[in-house]
């Protein structure tokens, strides 16, 4: 699907859009939208980076933020203490074809391996949180 602002394409485990954005540009708007619903960056991968110290490989521009909403976070351990194990949430940033990709997992379909139930909602309202942040950007 086309819009003005980018490319937008569900795919099976989360949401991406392209945009016609510098990498760099990308990221900060990707922050910002992140910071606008809620969330904070509790950790940061850069796969350019990492890959060129331990493998010696050049690689795109690819980040991973590793976001989380605290209130949702919360909510979501009080139903299930180990959904520590799938948290914080990951939003990746890359390079591609001359554009940039920015890309949130569905957390609906990441909770839905816990069956759980009370899940549900937290997951939904994550969604619609993330959504919102990929079609900011």
């Amino acid at each position: 699907m086309q819009s003005k602002k980018g490319t937008l394409s569900d795919l099976s485990y989360g949401y991406e859009r392209t945009v016609n954005l510098s990498f760099e540009q990308t990221v900060e708007k990707t922050r910002q939208a992140l910071t606008a619903e809620g969330f904070g960056v509790l950790c940061e991968i850069d796969i350019k980076e990492k890959l060129k110290e331990k493998l010696g490989v050049d690689f795109r521009n690819y980040i991973i933020l590793g976001a989380c909403n605290p209130p949702l976070a919360y909510r979501a351990l009080q139903e299930e203490l180990n959904v520590g194990l799938l948290l914080p949430c990951n939003v990746v940033v890359y390079e591609k074809d001359g554009k940039s990709v920015v890309a949130a997992i569905d957390a609906s379909r990441m909770l839905s391996v816990i069956d759980n139930p009370r899940l549900e909602s937290v997951a939904t309202e994550v969604n619609d949180k993330l959504r919102r942040v990929v079609d900011n950007v």
